[in-house]
């Protein structure tokens, strides 16, 4: 009789942990799927471009580049493209050779049924295609396109500061995009450490000559408007050497004689090599051969002291943040000579 009610007893207490058990999982499922929810990441992000505001998906999965001001942002967090204009990929672009890529053609002769070919869940427009904007959005009506353009034309009345924040924004925009903040903030402080050092190594009285190098010409990139350089006139306060009517924008510099260059004697002297990263172009001149080889150059100060800097060979298609800050930190280096 004792050993019944023992085992009664013993049954009772198993059923009971049992209970208790079968209750203590359900609670942990119910925990478990509620901080689930709670953690739910957002499927789409709201960004303000260059037109306005803008939902996008959060990490879509066929992407459009079209802004040389992005590709190596988007190429160094590992985001794989749908398509983009080939030909204004630097050669160490992995994209370049990347056959999954769909190739959107050049700006002044584009391909743009290719996009719509690809049903892509977002483009990036900016700078050599901004122009084509809303011809893009007609052709893929369902699909968020951003302009992401920063302008700094002959228009633009800050085009420093433009340049600046424009960089900036279009970095912060890309990191929320494709859930990168952490990378983005990082790429911004650096970018901003860079133009603190050039601006506490320029001494504000040097006078400066912007430069573009193209088919062996010399051309003059202007304070304020010329292509790369001028902008940052306005950021460093630099003092030109030379100031001329009615200058542009165009990527290979206004027409100044290099004589004119010369007379203004300036103490440094900043150039770009267009022709280094373009495919295709013929009996390149380097930027530095053509300098050193101009008679009229040699007595200026910049080229006597040795004072000339030029911008990362593939300055002229790809103009990232990463490219003005490896530009910057050189700039600083040598004016604080």
């Amino acid at each position: 009789m004792k050993k019944f009610k023992l085992t009664v007893i013993m049954t009772i207490f198993v059923l009971m942990l049992a209970a208790c058990s079968n209750s203590n999982n359900e609670a942990d499922k119910s925990e478990t799927k509620e901080k689930a929810n709670d953690s739910t990441e957002p499927t789409t992000v709201e960004i303000t471009d260059a037109n306005g505001t803008v939902t996008v998906p959060v990490n879509p999965k066929k992407v459009v580049a079209l802004d040389n001001r992005t590709f190596e942002t988007l190429a160094d967090w590992g985001i794989e493209l749908a398509a983009a204009p080939k030909g204004l990929l630097p050669a160490d672009s992995p994209y370049a050779d990347d056959e999954e890529i769909e190739d959107v053609g050049m700006h002044f002769e584009p391909n743009l049924e290719a996009i719509a070919g690809v049903n892509p869940e977002l483009v990036i427009v900016g700078q050599r295609f901004s122009g084509y904007y809303e011809d893009i959005k007609k052709l893929v009506p369902n699909t968020p396109v951003i302009n992401l353009n920063i302008d700094v034309s002959e228009e633009a009345d800050t085009p420093g500061e433009n340049l600046v924040e424009g960089l900036k924004d279009t970095t912060v925009t890309l990191g929320k995009i494709f859930d990168k903040n952490e990378e983005a903030e990082k790429l911004t402080a650096e970018f901003d450490q860079a133009i603190e050092k050039a601006k506490s190594a320029y001494n504000e009285k040097d006078k400066v000559m912007g430069v573009i190098v193209s088919g062996g010409d010399i051309g003059f990139s202007a304070p304020k408007t010329g292509r790369v350089w001028g902008p940052m006139y306005e950021i460093f306060g630099w003092t030109p050497a030379l100031e001329v009517e009615d200058t542009t924008s165009d990527h290979q510099g206004d027409e100044v004689s290099v004589e004119a260059i010369a007379e203004s004697n300036p103490n440094w002297i900043f150039a770009l090599d267009r022709d280094a990263p373009l495919a295709g172009v013929e009996d390149k001149v380097p930027a530095q051969d053509v300098i050193d080889k101009s008679p009229a150059l040699q007595k200026t100060t910049a080229v006597s002291k040795e004072q000339i800097v030029y911008a990362p060979e593939d300055t002229y298609l790809n103009e990232s943040i990463q490219t003005y800050s490896e530009l910057f930190n050189n700039l600083a280096k040598n004016l604080a000579k």
